[in-house]
């Protein structure tokens, strides 16, 4: 099971940065965030990133500046501006970027855009050749992926917070294996946000009060001393719902 491809949003407007992070990660896709240059470096040196979508108007190092140093790098980028001028989209451009898009956008256009230059970069597979499960079941619970809803045996809708469906997600497509602390920060939140160690620990514990059940006990998600958690279940990935 290959991992989604994992996107870092630089953009300052928190409010954009959140929508964006949103539509981004409801169509599958991991997501960082970072609101200037300084926060950029801090995730490109702790994460592997796919895709860079980069605003043009950014406080201190701009995102043409930006874009001219992330062009020895080879990373896929897409500048985002207010301005829809031809200057300005023919030197984003030739400074690297991959693809221009104008502010206010569509949400379909920008998604469109993304999954263009990540098929051109070999990051995401053409559709038909998607191997990524759309649902995961195990001891009877299972996770849809498609609208991100976890489900209990008896068919009853468990409410959890995107931190902690991100989180059982990377668990169930890596069952049966150690991962640390450090490794689960990456995978699900990257360290835009400078998440911590104990921001781990509280999601793995708000996810077992939540699904408690007579088909599981604590230990589906087992601490390891000085290594980590380990799902310990087994789980059928599916690729298409039944």
């Amino acid at each position: 099971m290959s991992l989604a491809p994992h996107i870092l949003l630089v953009e300052d407007d928190r409010e954009i940065r959140h929508l964006m992070t949103r539509l981004l990660r409801s169509n599958g896709y991991r997501v960082s965030e970072a609101g200037d240059g300084r926060m950029m470096d801090d995730v490109l040196s702790a994460a592997r990133i796919d895709l860079v979508v980069l605003d043009i108007m950014l406080p201190g190092e701009d995102g043409f500046s930006l874009c001219r140093r992330l062009q020895a790098s080879a990373l896929p980028i897409i500048l985002v501006s207010a301005k829809g001028d031809d200057i300005d989209r023919v030197l984003g451009l030739e400074l690297g970027a991959d693809d221009y898009v104008v502010k206010p956008f569509n949400p379909r256009e920008l998604l469109a855009r993304v999954k263009a230059v990540l098929r051109r970069s070999g990051a995401q597979r053409l559709e038909d050749e998607k191997e990524e499960p759309v649902e995961f079941r195990f001891r009877g619970w299972r996770m849809d992926m498609i609208h991100r809803r976890l489900f209990d045996p008896a068919g009853v809708l468990i409410a959890v917070t995107d931190a902690e469906f991100d989180l059982l997600q990377v668990f169930c497509a890596r069952p049966r294996r150690l991962l640390s602390r450090d490794q689960l920060i990456d995978l699900t939140q990257g360290r835009a946000a400078h998440p911590t160690e104990r921001s781990i620990d509280i999601l793995v514990a708000r996810i077992r009060r939540k699904m408690i059940h007579d088909s599981l006990d604590g230990d589906f998600i087992r601490t390891v001393r000085s290594g980590g958690y380990m799902f310990t279940l087994e789980v059928d990935g599916r690729e298409t719902l039944p």
